[in-house]
């Protein structure tokens, strides 16, 4: 079987020879070429062709952030961001990276001797070797837009639907950046959110994605009432529910292999609201929510599925059409209008 190549881009020596060894042991991949800065990457890169690139983040000169840009820009390739850091700084331009093109972030692997090492060893090469079957493209980047700024005199009026629900995983941080950047400030919905992501990056993430929309964006608290206008994301490793009109938060078996499961979430849209609840299904990997999304359409609620065309990943959204789960199925960037003209077609006169 043809191994799949991998780029090393990593400032640190002794993590360099540590990710070589890790991924020369692993029987699907190889090393490509090691490298300890974005600069020697992206002159390596054309000569090298390799399937997938593991990135860290804080580089000297360019950092992971705008390596991305540049790599998503020239010469599109599967990106794996590896990063051990959950500092605040290191957090943002990692998310950054995410919303430029990069697939997934993973914990860097400890020395040999931690008794994480294997795990993480192999997580780390289970999703270089899933990303490089992705198919990215040539990312343009253009200005960053305004901050939406809600119009006084609009008023929204309540209606049946009485909050969303959305999932994502692979290429998610991207797509709920620009999703939610579609609706106003004045949204009149909780947003009740499920994203995949490694425990650790999960703060970093309803920070960054805090500032990347005109929503509050924060971990949900159980027991909480949730608010329109808000976004409440699952914590860490925390299944997510709505149950009696407030937030549940528990540690549940995992649904679809995961925990926080986006099915979970839409089966308590589905019980709790019924034809009041919207669930949206986005890009990722598997089949999860695909279940909990049919059971929204079941009760007579509306449910919207992310389009092949834009999705990074159909995984979870093709899972959902396959079943009959998405009422529509619908590219991106017509998701978030059309979910504002379901709440205003649903408005009381």
């Amino acid at each position: 079987m043809k191994r799949i190549r991998v780029l090393i881009i990593e400032d640190s020596r002794v993590i360099r020879e540590l990710l070589a060894h890790l991924i020369g042991q692993d029987p699907r991949l190889e090393v490509a070429g090691s490298v300890g800065s974005a600069e020697e990457a992206l002159d390596l890169l054309c000569r090298v062709s390799p399937g997938v690139i593991s990135m860290d983040i804080r580089l000297p000169g360019m950092n992971g952030f705008e390596a991305t840009r540049r790599i998503m820009a020239q010469r599109p390739t599967p990106i794996v961001v590896v990063s051990a850091s959950v500092e605040s700084e290191d957090l943002n331009i990692t998310m950054n990276a995410l919303r430029a093109g990069a697939l997934s972030v993973v914990e860097k692997p400890v020395g040999t001797a931690h008794a994480d090492y294997e795990a993480l060893a192999e997580r780390l090469c289970t999703q270089l070797a899933i990303m490089s079957q992705v198919r990215v493209v040539r990312q343009r980047f253009a200005p960053a837009r305004a901050a939406v700024v809600a119009s006084p005199a609009r008023k929204w009026k309540p209606g049946s639907f009485r909050a969303v629900g959305i999932a994502a995983s692979t290429g998610g941080p991207n797509a709920l950046a620009k999703l939610l950047g579609e609706w106003p400030p004045d949204f009149p919905l909780p947003i009740l959110l499920v994203q995949h992501l490694t425990a650790s990056f999960v703060e970093g993430f309803v920070s960054w994605l805090d500032s990347a929309c005109p929503f509050t964006v924060e971990i949900a608290r159980d027991g909480e009432l949730p608010l329109p206008g808000r976004v409440y994301v699952a914590p860490p490793d925390r299944h997510l529910q709505l149950a009696g009109g407030a937030l549940q938060v528990d540690g549940g078996e995992m649904v679809c292999f995961q925990r926080p499961s986006g099915t979970v979430l839409f089966r308590s849209l589905a019980r709790s609201l019924g034809p009041r609840a919207l669930g949206v299904l986005l890009t990722g990997m598997g089949e999860d929510g695909a279940a909990g999304l049919l059971e929204i359409r079941q009760a007579g609620g509306y449910t919207l599925a992310e389009d092949e065309s834009t999705a990074v990943v159909y995984g979870m959204p093709a899972a959902a059409v396959r079943q009959g789960a998405a009422c529509e199925s619908l590219p991106l960037p017509a998701i978030g209008p059309r979910v504002l003209e379901l709440i205003a077609q649903d408005q009381e006169p």
